[in-house]
Parts: structure tokens; sequence; C-alpha cells
């Protein structure tokens, strides 16, 4: 959500700027800008909507030698998409974008209102560029003006400020926001939200901690702690390997995210199956010392994929499991006791709500774990254990390896534990780690499903909306079926446990109601089938996922007869994830970037 990028040195930097911004696009957002000070004089364009707009604005614009600059795209949280609330913001004579929420932005603005400062935009942004304008004023240097600043600033923020009295400075600040600092051997300092704005520019970079600021020019970088002590650098190398991160022939990101479920996978498993147990290298078994419960908390796609943990660890561990929302978990005041274990889900490792909610359990004096894609995110280097998803760099918005990953891994940490805790034998840890096995093969995208989802995409473009039903792990599934839904086409679904339709949903029954069932064979096939054909008989519009077929329905898509209800799992997952983007193609909707949506929600 939102990204921003930072560029000290000698080559073009207009195109540096806003290369690294489209490598942030996946992050969502609906303007962008650049700023650039050489000199002595800046140059800034601001522009909404798509990158090319900014280019178009920024076309006669080139540099020559020596510059620094600074680029954001916004996702708007105060004042509306419009050029005046774009990034960077400006003072009189310094420029700033920042990332996240000043929460006592409004007092802020008083106080400087008051002092005869004039705001042009809507955002609790412009607040920062004021008040450091206000601090240098009076404090001895730019940097102690940044630090008093800092000291003011209450919420989550990461963020560049440049000021023309000082022609090689970007004063640079983290808290609860991630920014990474990059730098390569020809002398050239990168800042980024994201690594991946920074992958074949830079051969090393140092991941800034809550707390962190300081300034750095073309010859060296300051770094401070909270505290404001200097601390040192400590850079690690950045893996230049850009290739996943390209379409390779695939129309969209997502769909080719859907088709490489299966080789990520392999990714996933690789030393972590044994023959009859699960080996993760990255725990200690003195984390479940004294564990007598397990407390999962996530944010949307992640959210689904803890309730499908939820069943998955009572069943095979037997121990007594809760999943918490991370927005409301921060806010309702929760009784916690030492005994759980703390685990988040996050794809990046920097979901605000969920980041919070990690640091409330640490604070509590909980043992927590993160579950993860994105080694040194914010969430890793607090937790105390992590395991990551080995998912690689995901662009659509829209989540689908990513949630993949994250069941897949929950799914191990359940035999895992259960090996642990004596809760199933040997023979039935072995038989269901030969199942993992077979995860590649069952998320292999076959062709003539795809075409027929392609074909029957037609037919549910209209209509007053969607239910996505199905039981046990399967309504997590229908749950997160809905979410992309929702989140690629615009059209309203919900997710709902088949057995709820009759105590109020199976209302909405009609012919312009599209009911997507999942009806796996191995897991309460008689009870959903029952449930389906109370939808069929009020005459809503059928379409089954099942490997067997029903004569209910109005449309059948026939998945593979699988040994257990797991791989039947992972098989729907597919087919939901491209029927909602076949449904969003015939709509002419933008696939990787929907509207309204961000990648990486670093906001409240």
């Amino acid at each position: 959500m939102c990204g921003i990028v930072g560029y000290i040195g000698v080559k073009p930097i207009k195109e540096i700027l806003i290369e690294g911004l489209r490598e942030l696009e996946y992050r969502g957002y609906d303007s962008a800008g650049i700023a650039v000070l050489q000199n002595g004089n800046f140059s800034l364009f601001k522009a909404v909507g798509k990158l090319v707009n900014l280019e178009e604005k920024a076309k006669n614009f080139e540099s020559d030698g020596f510059s620094v600059g600074i680029g954001h795209t916004r996702w708007a949280t105060h004042g509306k998409p419009t050029e005046l609330n774009a990034h960077p913001h400006v003072g009189h004579n310094s420029y700033v974008v920042h990332n996240g929420i000043i929460e006592n932005y409004q007092e802020l603005k008083g106080m400087l209102t008051e002092e005869g400062v004039r705001f042009l935009s809507q955002t609790d942004t412009e607040v920062i560029v004021h008040l450091f304008e206000y601090r240098l004023r009076t404090e001895p240097s730019a940097l102690e003006a940044f630090t008093k600043t800092l000291d003011q600033l209450e919420g989550a923020y990461a963020t560049l400020l440049v000021n023309a009295s000082l022609n090689d400075t970007i004063f640079f600040a983290k808290q609860g926001s991630p920014m990474i600092i990059g730098r390569n051997s020809e002398g050239e300092i990168f800042f980024a939200s994201s690594d991946a704005a920074l992958i074949g520019k830079c051969q090393e970079v140092l991941y800034l901690e809550d707390g962190h600021y300081g300034c750095a020019t073309g010859s060296e970088i300051k770094l401070f702690n909270a505290h404001h002590h200097e601390v040192p650098l400590h850079f690690t190398p950045l893996n230049e390997n850009k290739l996943s991160a390209q379409k390779e022939g695939y129309r969209f990101f997502m769909e080719k995210e859907i088709y490489e479920q299966s080789q990520v996978l392999i990714d996933t498993l690789m030393g972590r199956l044994r023959d009859e147990s699960i080996y993760f290298e990255e725990l200690d078994a003195a984390l479940f010392d004294g564990i007598r419960e397990i407390k999962l908390c996530a944010c949307g796609t992640s959210y689904h994929a803890a309730m499908v943990a939820g069943y998955l660890l009572e069943r095979h561990a037997k121990i007594r499991t809760s999943i918490e929302i991370a927005s409301e978990f921060r806010y309702r005041e929760p009784f916690l006791t030492p005994d759980p274990l703390f685990i988040v889900i996050s794809q990046s490792g920097e979901t605000a709500d969920t980041l919070e909610s990690l640091k409330m359990a640490k604070a509590f004096g909980l043992k927590t774990m993160v579950i993860c894609n994105v080694d040194n995110s914010s969430m890793v280097r607090l937790a105390d254990a992590s395991l990551l998803t080995r998912a690689g760099i995901e662009k659509g918005v829209a989540s689908t390896k990513a949630f993949a990953t994250q069941v897949s891994v929950l799914w191990m940490l359940s035999l895992f534990l259960a090996g642990e805790r004596k809760t199933l034998d040997t023979a039935e840890i072995k038989r269901q780690i030969q199942l993992l096995r077979l995860l590649p093969t069952t998320t292999k995208v076959d062709n003539d499903i795809h075409e027929q989802l392609r074909r029957l995409s037609k037919r549910y473009l209209h209509g007053h909306g969607f239910f996505f039903i199905g039981r046990d792990v399967f309504y997590p599934l229908a749950l997160e079926g809905a979410l992309k839904l929702k989140e690629i086409t615009y059209l309203h679904a919900e997710g709902y446990p088949s057995g709820e339709m009759k105590h109020g949903p199976i209302a909405l029954a009609d012919p312009e109601l599209f009911t997507i069932a999942l009806l796996p064979q191995h897991k309460l096939y008689d009870k959903t089938k029952s449930n389906i054909e109370e939808l069929s008989a009020r005459d809503s519009t059928i379409c089954s996922i099942s490997p067997l077929e029903f004569d209910k329905a109005d449309d059948h898509i026939r998945t593979q007869h699988a040994d257990d209800y797991m791989l039947e799992f992972f098989e729907m997952m597919v087919v939901l994830q491209l029927l909602s983007m076949e449904i969003a193609v015939r709509l002419g909707n933008d696939v990787d970037m929907p509207r309204n949506l961000a990648k990486s929600v670093t906001v409240e």
C-alpha cells in the first residue's frame, strides 16, 4: 500500500525513480509523483492515475550529473486522489514522501496553521514537511530539525525528506512502515519501501528497524535509533534474481502466479518432509514448552488460511486453537494468559494490523511465531520464530500462491505438532506426508478445466450476487473464493458454511443468485449435497465443483478423484482462482491492480 523510492547519484534520475515506482505498482496506488533536487533547484511532477500519466508530465525533464530525488505512489487515506493530495508534498523549500498514517496530524496542523503555515492538501503527510521547516527556524542543523520533527509525530510512517539547502542529502525515518536502504559498488544510494524496487540496482541492503532515522549523502549514511544514538550500519546481500517478477508470456501476473503454484509448493515443501515426520529446522522444540493453546491472528486471505489451520491443528494436534482478525484483536482488550503460542500470518510481514497484534502479544509475554513470505520483514525480525512460505514475489494484488503456501505450511505445522504431542500415529502422519508430496501435481492447472472456466465465465457476469458455500475446511475456502471474486470483479459475493443457508441466507435464493458449491467427495459429502439441493429447490443457479457428478447443478466443474479431502481442497482452490480471474477478464477489469486495493496494507 503506497510505495516509496529515493535515489542519490549521477545517473538519469527520472528513469530510476519511475522504474522503481513501476516495480511497486503491485502494492496499489491512485496517484504518483517525483521530486528531483539538482544544483539547489527542485523539479516536481505529479499525476493522478497510472504511472504513464506521470511519465507524460515529466517527458521533457532530464537531469545532468549528480542529483537527489524521491518518488511515491499513493493509495488514498486522507483526501481524495488528486494532484494536490499526491506526494511529494512541498513546503517552502523542502519535499517529503510518506507511507503510513500520522495519527496526530490534526493537532499538528492546527498548531502550524496558527503559526501562519498554509496547507495545500487534505493529507496527513503535509504536516511532516511544514513541521520540519518550522523546526528548522530554531534548530542548529537540518538533522536536528528532522529529529525534533519525528519526536512530535504519532502513528506509523516511512518517510523521505529533501531540503534545497542540502543539495546532496536525503533524510529518512521508519516507524511501523517498511523502509530499505540500498547501495552498490558505484557509490549510488537507493531507498525503497520494498526490495522489489531495488533488485538489479543494489548489491546490498539495510532493512531499517522501527525508530531508525538518519540522513544519507553520496559519501556517507548516518543512522540513529529511537533513543537518538548513532548505530552501526548492517548491510546484507540482496538477491538479484528478477526473473520471477516478470509475466513470462502470461496475460496477467495473477494468471502466472496461479500457474506457478505447483512449482512454488515444491520450494515450500523442500527439506521439510521426511518419511515419517515433518522437519522445521527453523523451530526450536523449546518454543512449544508449556504451550496449551494456539492463537492464530491475520487479516484477509491470511485470515482464511488461519481458519483452515484451526480445523487441522485441533484435528491433528488435539490442541485448542482460536483465530483472531487482527484489526479487531488490537482493540478489544483481549484477555491473554501465558500459555498460548501466538502465530501471526502475513504475506508481506508488514501488514499494519497484524504487526501491531504481534507487538501486543510480545508485550503480554507470549511466545510468538510468524508465517510469512518475506525474510527480513518487520514480523520476521520481531517474532520469536518464523516459518517462511517461500512463495517468491507475488505481484497480483489478489493473493493466490501466498494463500496456497500458507495453507501448506500450516498443514505441515499441524502434523509437526501432532508428532510432538503424539496425537496421531506414525502411519497416519506418514500417509499425510505422502499427500503433501502430491501438492505440486494437484495444483498444476488442468488446461481443459481452465478452458471450461473461460467459456463458463460469460454466464456469471450479471445477477444480484454469489454465494460460495462449503463445510469444514471448505468453508474458509468458500470465504477465500468469495473474496477473490469481490477483489477483482467488483461483484457482490459472500462465503457461507453450507449448513447455514437455512438459517437466513436462503431467503435470497432465486435464478439471479449464483451459488458456487464446493462438494468434496471425502468430507461431509452427503451433508453438503443436501444443503445444495435446498438452494436448487429455490431456483438458485448452481455451479458445483466436485469429482462426483451432481444432477441438480446448472453447471458442473469436475475435479480429479483424490485420496483425501486436502487434495480436493487444493484443486478446488485453483478452480476458484481461475474462475474469478476469467470473470474479471470478461468484465474488462484490471486483474492485477483492482480498484481501491493495495498489495501490502501498511495502514489501518
